[in-house]
């Protein structure tokens, strides 16, 4: 099992940056992807970015170009480098990790607010 904690998020305004972060805890040898999720009340969970244990990354075309998902492996953490904020990426960030044999683990979030 892995654990995972995020940090990070809070209230910033329009254009603003924020740093995300997650620790994972636990059986992290085993995790070979890490990405960030997001969602809005009343709809559906998001993907915004991912990254490999060999640091290939992937991001939703939504977030492209502003944000940067990285890792610290020494320290289990994955950071989201969240610029250029917009009202519309308000929203609850989730950390996940997906283990060698396909199992996913979730943070419990957290809040991102950005204001206009």
């Amino acid at each position: 099992q892995v654990q995972l904690v995020e940090s990070g998020g809070g209230l910033v305004q329009t254009g603003g940056s924020l740093r995300l972060s997650c620790t994972a805890s636990g059986n992290t040898w085993s995790i070979v992807y890490l990405a960030w999720y997001r969602q809005v009340p009343d709809k559906q969970r998001e993907k915004i970015a991912g990254i490999t244990h060999s640091d290939r990354t992937d991001y939703a075309d939504s977030v492209e170009g502003r944000f940067t998902i990285s890792t610290d492996t020494a320290k289990h953490t994955v950071y989201l480098q969240m610029n250029s904020l917009k009202p519309e990426d308000t929203a609850v960030y989730y950390c996940v990790a997906v283990l060698m044999k396909g199992s996913e683990y979730w943070g419990p979030g957290t809040q991102v607010t950005v204001s206009s």
